[in-house]
């Protein structure tokens, strides 16, 4: 083999080895991605997106991707603050926003996010009651949101949103429940019946007083429920009489009685004979 069939192998050698080097130290970070360099074992910063170089041998990559990650948290076994036994299971969205910090100080940070959000879940149900859990969920939602945004913050981890999916109860406490809810709708029912019936007798008397300041208004009254009973079809006669005929036969005296005066101013009342009006 001669000089230059050795120059002409190391040649080739030497852009081989130019080519590994340049694939090692070319990157292309996507645009949902960024890149995080270690220097010989010490924090570099994030780069990208877009094409990076780093040293090859020297630099080490690591790619974080930033879109929002969402994953079931599997069904949990609570018992409630009032001993209610419960299943419950819930959904969490989350993204990375400082990958530096989600490399370097949490090892595995999608798993460790996953079993925070299963303990949190656990914790905070146990300390509602059951009536809590079915009818205040939005304020349990928050609450979980914050607790573990605040625990992983220091991952640079930004927890946007914690949903409580689905609560599941024993059979025999359905039945309670559901005994509770007809109780308490029978009980709005007799409440609002009294209510009406109280605004029907507060209606009632101011019509009554009403009617009774006024001369001839029951007259009228009568003659309008005489109306209304004269429309059905019913074989009964109905005689409306005024009621201010009440108070005329007050002012008359009984038949068969007369007054007399006497000399001294007194009033008497004497029988009046028929026979003798006849003669």
């Amino acid at each position: 083999m001669g000089f230059f069939e050795l120059q002409y192998f190391g040649l080739l050698g030497a852009a081989v080895l130019l080519v590994l080097l340049l694939i090692n130290a070319v990157y292309i970070i996507k645009e949902y991605e960024r890149g995080v360099v270690f220097r010989l074992g010490r924090l570099a910063g994030s780069r990208g997106p877009g094409l990076i170089l780093i040293i090859p041998l020297v630099d080490k990559l690591v790619r974080v991707s930033l879109r929002t990650v969402v994953f079931d948290v599997p069904v949990q076994e609570v018992i409630t603050r009032d001993n209610v036994t419960c299943k419950v299971n819930a959904v969490i969205f989350y993204r990375v926003v400082e990958p530096s910090r989600s490399v370097v100080n949490v090892e595995r940070f999608h798993d460790a996010t996953f079993q925070l959000a299963q303990t949190t879940l656990r914790s905070i149900v146990g300390e509602a009651e059951l009536d809590e859990l079915l009818s205040e969920r939005e304020k349990l939602n928050k609450t979980l949101q914050k607790v573990i945004d605040d625990a992983t913050d220091p991952w640079g981890i930004k927890v946007s949103a914690v949903e409580i999916k689905d609560v599941t109860i024993p059979e025999h406490m359905q039945r309670v429940i559901g005994k509770q809810a007809e109780a308490e709708r029978k009980r709005r029912a007799i409440v609002i019946q009294a209510e009406g019936e109280k605004q029907a007798a507060v209606q009632l008397a101011e019509a009554a007083d009403i009617l009774s300041r006024q001369e001839g208004a029951l007259t009228l009254r009568t003659l309008r429920t005489a109306y209304d009973i004269s429309t059905e079809a019913s074989s009964k006669i109905f005689f409306p009489l005024p009621m201010e005929f009440g108070g005329l036969l007050g002012h008359l005296n009984p038949m068969g009685q007369r007054t007399e005066t006497s000399d001294e101013g007194e009033t008497n009342t004497a029988q009046v004979d028929p026979q003798s009006k006849s003669r």
